[in-house]
């Protein structure tokens, strides 16, 4: 597989780091560079490693994975989702830190919700009997710089003083329509719809 094809897969892959990405921007609206490091670093990290667990898995795990793997990244963004919406309709004032989604259980949730499909990737590339390595490499640097890119997006939409709770209900949905889109690629409503 050639360097630009690597660099396809790497970008589509890091594509819902970036959407999750610009709504933890917008949930933070006040954004740091530890911030940004954080999640960088966290979702870089787990679009790296992903791959190269899914390769060293190789085909003794292959079915369970392409039947579950959809489901897992769903729920895990649902969950993360449906609480940024949670906290976007409650009257008072969230606690200072309390919404901080580049922090403990909520870092952890994105990061595999995120990297879920580099793992059917890394599989694919095992299959193919393409060494991981540097493959792995480009993912993870990819989606660093493209969740860096995004949490500054979200920032700017989410610093806007007369969005408000608006802009958390939009980061929330927006993580709760990747998990569909996760849903739908992976044909599982395709007999709902």
């Amino acid at each position: 597989m050639n360097t630009a094809a690597i660099f396809c897969i790497a970008f589509a892959l890091a594509m819902d780091a970036f959407a999750v990405s610009i709504a933890a921007g917008v949930a933070l609206k006040q954004v740091s560079l530890r911030h940004t490091i954080r999640l960088a670093w966290h979702f870089g990290f787990f679009q790296f490693a992903m791959p190269i667990i899914g390769w060293s898995a190789g085909n003794t795990v292959r079915p369970f994975i392409e039947s579950y793997d959809h489901w897992i990244a769903f729920i895990l963004l649902l969950l993360v989702g449906g609480n940024m919406l949670r906290e976007a309709f409650q009257k008072q004032p969230a606690e200072p830190g309390k919404k901080d989604p580049t922090k403990g259980m909520s870092l952890v949730l994105l990061s595999v919700a995120t990297s879920i499909d580099a793992l059917a990737v890394g599989l694919s590339f095992s299959v193919l009997n393409i060494s991981i390595w540097s493959p792995a490499l480009i993912i993870g640097l990819v989606a660093a710089l493209c969740t860096a890119a995004g949490i500054h997006i979200g920032k700017r939409i989410g610093a806007s003083s007369h969005i408000g709770n608006y802009a958390d209900m939009a980061g929330g949905l927006v993580l709760i329509a990747i998990g569909f889109k996760i849903l739908y690629d992976h044909g599982a409503l395709s007999h709902i719809l």
